[in-house]
């Protein structure tokens, strides 16, 4: 005889299939055995298989919705309604540039979070009071 492993596994499971079976169970081992492998396959291909192990649901910050000017429009009304904004604020200088500047954006637009707002707010303020000054002091 061929000392192989395939030949191995024969001749367990053709002498002594009982005792490898035995320590498998005791071992938690999962039998190598031809005729236990072949089984397993056949189990393996009568049950149907999902996607949701290799599937990854995108962040939602990830996510670039097309644009359409209805979803736009539908959009510019939650968003004016949910903060409880005046209806003008959708006609202010400042806001247009904001949606002509996120227009250009390639890959959507990463929304700053509330520390660095307030940090952009603060070095605003201060700015417009250096310049208040300097006019001031003129």
């Amino acid at each position: 005889l061929v000392n192989e492993i395939t030949t191995l596994h024969c001749h367990l499971e053709a002498n002594h299939s009982g005792k490898y079976h035995n320590w498998a169970k005791s071992a938690k081992f999962l039998s190598k055995l031809p005729g236990d492998v072949k089984k397993c396959k056949e189990a393996d291909r009568e049950v149907q298989h999902t996607l949701d192990c290799d599937l990854r649901e995108k962040d939602p910050e990830q996510v670039v919705v097309p644009y359409s000017d209805k979803l736009f429009r539908q959009t510019a009304v939650k968003w004016v309604v949910a903060t409880d904004q005046p209806i003008q604020a959708l006609e202010h200088p400042i806001f247009k540039k904001l949606v002509d500047v996120a227009a250009r954006a390639k890959n959507g637009v990463k929304i700053p979070g509330r520390k660095v707002t307030w940090g952009e707010i603060k070095h605003l303020f201060k700015d417009h009071l250096t310049r208040l000054r300097t006019e001031l002091n003129v």
